[in-house]
């Protein structure tokens, strides 16, 4: 047996472009230092790492780094997504990010090395067929959003959603490491899918102790990556210290990340009849509370936090089906995990496109600034307006945003077929309770304003920005494709 191992350099395309990317980046600021070509290095890194990822994945699946059947490295249709979809959401941000960036309110060079090695991490995450290699990528994607959160300059608010964000995250990464060599020494392994079938197989180790706690630890780490209630307590702050641009990138890319990490211990490491049950919980908990808090809040960014929560509820909904042995089929697990894939790509389309659209009515720099800053927002500008209405109804799961209705269908689908009509139940009423707070800033783009803001608050005079325009009419667009077209990422999440 040769210790010597073949290295797939194609599977490996997305994350060497992506990789590239942080590189090209750091020289383009070293050699010319000028920040008009080192964002457009970082825009064509992320955009050549998005074609990249989807070249490799429509030629079916690759694998490398494999010792025998065991693969650290599995790059497939779901892994392709993934990567295509953070590399997007990456030049999104880059876009909404130009105009601070050319007021110099954060450092170019920094501001785009530290947001392409985060994408480095979460293209890495889709393909990761080991913990190590998971848990590395997943922190890969966060270790840069410390400094990002807290690169505003002189903003207090900043440096203290920057601390929070890095303390609860430090947490999050050492139970997930305990979680994880717990589960080690339990079963000698640390493949996805050998972890998966030696507890499947061997029902004895299942039963002892040390088996509940390795998977209640890492349950419970990535439950804070994603928000999930009761570990949430820290997006609100932190989304609402952040820039604008960062917070959208904690809310879909991060987001996104936190999520695939877990499904991907649900589904091929863990017992699902140990995670479904406490997957339920965490799903109504956090729904229910995320939507609940969401009504109260008076603040735009804190509200689509408050918002995000909620959805990720939505999106943990379908792993609830596993606490049922009707959820446990094969079928329904199927069914379950393309949902949940499904759900997430829809909502971080529609989140940008939100964010995109409170970027476009704030003036440069500024932060999400209040409910009230947005009224009458249409009378002043309409089609920014218009597109900000068109996300927010379809977070809320309302025609014409077709993308967030037939997410919520498929959700609802997959939990009947897995026969968990009471979770259904919960993400219907839920659904109800989320149309309170969309609709309620929904129709305060439309209200009239009140003289102090039409006088020189909100988003009075706010400049046309091409960048951030682009980014919102590509957003919106991709909403509405998406809505009209949802089984294209149906048919690739649920491979």
């Amino acid at each position: 047996m040769t210790g010597v191992q073949s290295v797939d350099s194609v599977a490996l395309l997305p994350a060497y472009l992506a990789a590239g990317t942080a590189v090209l980046v750091l020289l383009t600021d070293l050699i010319l230092a000028r920040p008009r070509a080192t964002i457009v290095a970082a825009a064509l890194g992320a955009l050549g790492t998005a074609v990249g990822s989807a070249v490799v994945g429509a030629g079916g699946e690759r694998r490398t780094f494999c010792v025998g059947a065991d693969c650290s490295w599995i790059f497939g249709g779901r892994a392709a997504l993934i990567g295509v979809v953070v590399a997007l959401l990456t030049l999104g941000v880059l876009g909404l990010s130009v105009p601070a960036l050319r007021a110099g309110r954060s450092p170019v060079g920094e501001y785009c090395f530290l947001l392409a090695c985060s994408m480095t991490g979460g293209v890495v995450l889709g393909a990761a067929g080991d913990l190590i290699t998971l848990i590395v990528a997943l922190e890969t994607l966060t270790l840069p959003l410390y400094v990002l959160v807290g690169l505003r300059r002189g903003s207090l608010a900043s440096a203290e959603a920057a601390v929070t964000f890095f303390v609860v995250s430090v947490v999050a990464t050492t139970l997930t490491l305990l979680g994880a060599a717990l589960l080690y020494a339990v079963t000698g392994g640390l493949h996805l899918d050998r972890l998966g079938a030696l507890l499947a197989d061997r029902p004895e180790l299942r039963d002892l102790p040390l088996t509940t706690a390795a998977v209640a630890l890492l349950l419970v780490g990535l439950a804070f990556k994603v928000a999930a209630v009761p570990f949430h307590a820290w997006a609100p702050a932190t989304y609402d210290g952040a820039p604008l641009p960062v917070a959208a990138y904690l809310s879909t890319a991060s987001k996104l990340g936190g999520l695939v990490a877990l499904l991907a211990v649900v589904q091929r490491a863990l017992p699902a009849d140990q995670t479904g049950p406490v997957l339920a919980v965490l799903a109504v908990l956090t729904m229910t509370v995320g939507n609940l808090v969401a009504l109260r809040q008076r603040r735009t960014v804190r509200l689509l936090a408050w918002s995000s929560v909620a959805q990720a509820g939505y999106i943990l909904a379908p792993l609830g089906a596993l606490a049922l042995a009707a959820g446990r089929t094969d079928d329904a697990r199927s069914a379950a995990y393309a949902a949940a894939v499904a759900y997430a790509v829809f909502f971080v389309v529609l989140e940008l496109a939100a964010f995109a659209g409170v970027t476009a009515l704030r003036p440069t720099g500024a932060d999400g600034g209040t409910l009230d800053d947005l009224r009458g927002a249409a009378r002043r500008h309409p089609w920014r307006a218009a597109a900000l209405g068109l996300a927010l109804v379809g977070l809320a799961g309302l025609p014409p945003g077709l993308a967030g209705l037939f997410a919520k269908v498929t959700v609802v689908r997959a939990l009947l077929d897995g026969g968990a009509a009471w979770l259904a139940l919960v993400v219907a009423l839920n659904a109800v309770i989320g149309l309170a707070y969309y609709l309620r800033v929904t129709a305060a783009l439309w209200t009239p304003s009140s003289p102090a803001t039409a006088s020189g608050g909100g988003a009075a005079a706010v400049p046309v920005v091409g960048v951030v325009a682009v980014v919102l009419a590509v957003a919106t667009v991709a909403a509405v494709v998406l809505g009209v077209a949802p089984q294209l990422v149906l048919d690739v999440a649920g491979r």
